[in-house]
């Protein structure tokens, strides 16, 4: 089961990726930043796998206080780094700070999100 996971955030990574480049000339006339989507649609990516692992231990922790602890801990630390990377894009860009990329990027965040809590649950659905 979690070999599908891997190849479905794969999957996702590409057609986002695609999605960029197909949208290239309406991201720019926009003011969206390309490349910081491609190291966001990257970084997301990777660390959707970091996190879906730590939280698949949890699943199988014998205790439920392991679980959640694992389960929060992963939702944080994505979280926090969501945050951080975007924090680090605004200042270093002060002045030529996109609003545009940071949607497209909490849009990848919930899509990335979204898979990852799809894929926890049936790997739970199938433990019980």
């Amino acid at each position: 089961m979690s070999e599908r996971f891997y190849f479905r955030v794969i999957a996702l990574f590409a057609v986002l990726l695609g999605a960029i480049i197909f949208l290239k000339a309406w991201l720019l006339d926009n003011g969206a930043h390309l490349n910081v989507l491609f190291i966001g649609n990257l970084a997301l990516g990777l660390l959707s796998l970091i996190t879906y692992r730590m939280s698949r231990k949890g699943v199988h922790a014998d205790n439920n206080a392991s679980f959640v602890m694992r389960v929060y801990g992963a939702m944080f630390v994505r979280m926090f780094l969501c945050l951080t990377g975007i924090t680090v894009y605004a200042v270093l860009n002060r002045a030529h700070t996109s609003k545009m990329t940071i949607f497209i990027l909490m849009f990848f965040y919930c899509v990335y999100a979204f898979t990852e809590n799809v894929s926890l649950q049936q790997v739970t659905r199938n433990k019980n």
